[in-house]
């Protein structure tokens, strides 16, 4: 149900003060079953002690004298007697079964002649038949006020009983508490680990079950860091012993007599030092570079201007369906150099897919706190199958698109930027044909 709140914290607090709710109902209805027959008996018993004892007062009392016991009982106990008629209007007792226990033991001590009702001619009481001599063949009836049979709930009590509730829940939400509290710190830590950052240590105290799995995470991270770091070394020194054969070889191509030859060999050098210059970018960590102010609209002016004066044909647009470009002249904190690799990246994929004489459009813009940068080209595009595994490291396509040099890095290489900024990467079909590259980067200060 959309309704039911969606994490762990709530919905076992829900659920735990909807158990209490139910137990404490269960208990209140166990404890009105189980008092009614005590409360039953005590009552028939103070109505029967009450019919006894008018009885044998008015039995004993000297006949002058009765009216004034008669008086005196209205006033200071509330009972009246009243002779019984046979057409007097009694109506029949409610079905309530405490006051049907009441009459059942009344009448197995008066006799199984007595009645017990609540209203007689329209008088609202409680009314008990007795008689007063076994000579006498008429009934009386003997009144009573009707707050002798209703059980007055103290509002004290409900005051307790509100109290002890709140305490009891409120013990529950800090237990629920004390058990989520770590797994919202691993979650956390989760999603740092899965945008290629490297989290703080957890906390490994607590409960053992806990304990264990906050022990077992960072020691999960420690090794994912050595992994990182000793890729990044282990690259880097492959980059230094191949770059410097490269470049003796640079300088003997140089020297060759061959003009088709030479140029055939420098593009191939050239290819090399570039397909090692995408395996650095990829094992390098963009965690180590510290976020800071950058321009993004005077950015991706400057790649765009790098581009054009190497002959490319690189434009800015006036701006995609959100604020223009030139609202982004607010510095926003990101990684300024991983955001210039990432944007560089998709133009080369742009200018090597959708062909080097084709424009490549280059535009930004701003939505709510993201910052949204598009790539647009004219060529032919990627498939909406294909689209997440194409992000994946030296994934191609079997299309017109995988039949290009490179080492398969590029969109890896900018979804790995992306992460780091709590963002994403786009590739989303273009209107007119073509790719839309579309990098969303959060601006906030976390990044």
């Amino acid at each position: 149900m959309k309704l039911l709140p969606r994490s762990l914290l709530w919905r076992t607090f829900l659920l735990l003060a909807v158990l209490m709710l139910i137990s404490v109902a269960a208990w209140f209805a166990i404890f009105r079953a189980y008092e009614r027959e005590p409360r039953a008996r005590q009552l028939a018993q103070t109505l029967v002690s009450v019919a006894n004892l008018t009885r044998a007062a008015l039995v004993s009392a000297h006949p002058d004298s009765r009216r004034d016991l008669l008086r005196e009982l209205s006033d200071r106990e509330g009972i009246h007697i009243y002779p019984a008629e046979a057409g007097d209007r009694v109506e029949p007792l409610p079905d309530r079964p405490f006051l049907h226990r009441v009459e059942e033991l009344v009448r197995e001590q008066l006799g199984p002649n007595t009645r017990l009702t609540l209203e007689r001619e329209g008088e609202r009481a409680l009314f008990l038949s007795f008689r007063i001599d076994d000579s006498d063949e008429g009934d009386y009836w003997l009144t009573m006020p009707r707050e002798r049979i209703e059980r007055v709930f103290p509002l004290g009590w409900l005051g307790w009983a509100v109290a002890a509730m709140l305490l009891s829940l409120l013990g529950a939400w800090l237990i629920v508490f004390r058990i989520t509290r770590p797994l919202k710190a691993l979650q956390q830590a989760a999603r740092e680990v899965g945008a290629g950052t490297t989290p703080a240590r957890l906390d490994e105290g607590g409960p053992t079950e806990l304990a264990t799995v906050a022990h077992a995470f960072n020691q999960m991270s420690a090794d994912l860091a050595s992994i990182d770091q000793d890729r990044a070394l282990i690259l880097a020194g492959i980059s230094h012993d191949l770059r410097t054969p490269l470049t003796r070889l640079r300088m003997g191509i140089e020297m060759a007599g061959d003009e088709l030859l030479r140029e055939g060999m420098s593009a191939d050098v050239e290819e090399m030092d570039k397909t090692i210059g995408q395996f650095l970018d990829f094992a390098r960590s963009e965690g180590g570079e510290a976020p800071a102010e950058v321009d993004v609209g005077a950015l991706i002016a400057e790649i765009a201007g790098q581009y054009r004066r190497r002959g490319f044909a690189v434009e800015l647009d006036a701006g995609i369906a959100v604020p223009p470009a030139p609202t982004l002249m607010q510095a926003v904190p990101l990684r300024p150099q991983a955001l210039r690799r990432a944007i560089s990246n998709l133009i080369d994929n742009a200018l090597k897919y959708a062909g080097a004489d084709q424009t490549v459009m280059l535009c930004a813009g701003i939505e709510g706190e993201e910052v949204v940068i598009e790539v647009l080209d004219r060529g032919p595009g990627i498939p909406l199958g294909e689209v997440e595994r194409i992000k994946r490291p030296f994934a191609r396509l079997e299309s017109a698109r995988s039949n290009t040099a490179g080492a398969g890095l590029g969109l890896a290489i900018v979804e790995r930027v992306a992460r780091t900024h709590n963002g994403r990467l786009e590739l989303l079909p273009r209107t007119g044909g073509g790719l839309c590259a579309r990098l969303v980067l959060a601006h906030t200060k976390s990044t």
